[in-house]
This record gives C-alpha cells, sequence and structure tokens, in this order.
C-alpha cells in the first residue's frame, strides 16, 4: 500500500490582514498584494503592499486601514511617511502594511526584493 502525500494547508493569515485589505479596497487601493514572510527570514511575518494613485488616495487608504484595526482594539507600533506623498507605512509588528505610489513601488519593488515569500491570496483564506 503507498503513502498517500498530504499536503498542509498554508496557514491562514491573522484576520487583521483580511481587515486591512479590506480598507484598502474600500478606498480604491490597487494591486493590492499579501506577501508571506514567514519563511523568507523577514523580519516581520507579512507584508500587505498596495498602491494609491495619487497623495490624497495614499493617505486614505493608510487612514482606512489604520482606523479599521483601531476599531479592533488594534494600533500601529509606528506609522512613517504620512508626511511625504509617495509612501506610508503602517507597521503592526506581525504585518506591515506599505501603501506606494505606482511609481514609487516600481522603483523599490518590494515583491521582487522579497522574491522568495509566498503570495497569500485573501479570497482563498474566506
Amino acid at each position: 500500500m503507498a503513502k498517500t502525500e498530504r499536503r498542509r494547508k498554508p496557514a491562514q493569515p491573522p484576520k487583521s490582514i483580511e481587515l486591512a485589505v479590506r480598507a484598502a479596497e474600500d478606498k480604491k487601493a490597487e494591486d493590492i498584494t499579501v506577501l508571506d514572510l514567514r519563511n523568507a527570514h523577514g523580519f516581520t511575518d507579512y507584508f500587505v503592499i498596495c498602491s494609491g494613485k495619487n497623495s490624497r488616495q495614499i493617505h486614505a487608504i493608510a487612514d482606512a486601514v489604520v482606523d479599521a484595526l483601531a476599531a479592533t482594539g488594534q494600533k500601529p507600533a509606528h506609522v512613517e511617511g504620512s508626511d511625504r506623498s509617495e509612501w506610508v507605512l503602517v507597521d503592526y509588528f506581525d504585518f506591515i502594511v506599505h501603501v506606494l505610489s505606482p511609481e514609487t513601488r516600481a522603483f523599490y519593488g518590494l515583491e521582487r526584493l522579497w522574491g522568495t515569500a509566498e503570495r497569500v491570496d485573501i479570497e482563498a483564506t474566506r
């Protein structure tokens, strides 16, 4: 009798990541990507990366994420770039939300930089 291989289901990301993604979607964020960095030797467990078309939208997306998570009692450890218009970073220790302009996102290439990270399909985790 042959042994059957069991495939492990990927661990579901924390609910707070789904909340962050939904908040970004509500503000019309584009190209939302979630990277699982746990096996990529990262300094956090997940990245949520998305783009906004302009400075106002970038700030609205970041604010919506902070507000959505604040409603569940979560506060960011650190927010960076709120005085700039190209990239806002919201750090929740276990995950970091990056909201960037398309040009800044292409220039820094976080998805490429963390190429060994596994992409997480939030739709599949529902």
